[in-house]
C-alpha cells in the first residue's frame, strides 16, 4: 500500500485532461459546448450548478429541472496532450480546437443552449 507521501506526489504529478467537452440533452439534443484545460473540474462545476439551481446559462438549467440529470450526458469530444514546448498557449489550441468542432459538428442554433 502506498504512504500518503507517495499518494500526495503521484496527484501533484498527474496532469489534468484538457479540451473540449459538451452537455448534453438526450431528449430534446439541445448540447452546450465547452473547454478546458481541466475537463474532469469543469464538468464537475458545471454538474454542480446544475444541481445547486445556480448554472448562468438559464435554458441549461430549465432543461435540467424539468428532464432531469438521468437525461443529460456530459462527454468529452477531444482532448489536447501536453507538449514539451514551455510556450504553448493551451487555451489558444482549445479554442482552435472548439472552432474546428463546432465547424465539423454545424449545430444549428436551436439545438445550442
Amino acid at each position: 500500500m502506498k504512504t500518503k507521501k507517495e499518494l500526495k506526489d503521484a496527484y501533484r504529478q498527474k496532469k489534468s485532461t484538457m479540451g473540449v467537452f459538451q452537455i448534453k440533452n438526450v431528449i430534446n439534443s439541445k448540447i452546450l459546448i465547452d473547454t478546458s484545460t481541466d475537463i474532469d473540474s469543469r464538468m464537475n462545476r458545471h454538474r454542480m450548478e446544475l444541481k445547486f439551481g445556480t448554472h448562468q446559462n438559464k435554458f441549461l438549467l430549465n432543461d435540467w429541472k424539468e428532464f432531469g440529470e438521468e437525461n443529460f450526458i456530459f462527454e468529452i469530444l477531444s482532448e489536447i496532450a501536453y507538449k514539451d514546448d514551455q510556450n504553448v498557449n493551451y487555451n489558444e489550441e482549445i479554442n482552435l480546437l472548439k472552432d474546428m468542432i463546432l465547424e465539423e459538428l454545424q449545430i444549428h442554433e436551436n439545438e445550442k443552449y
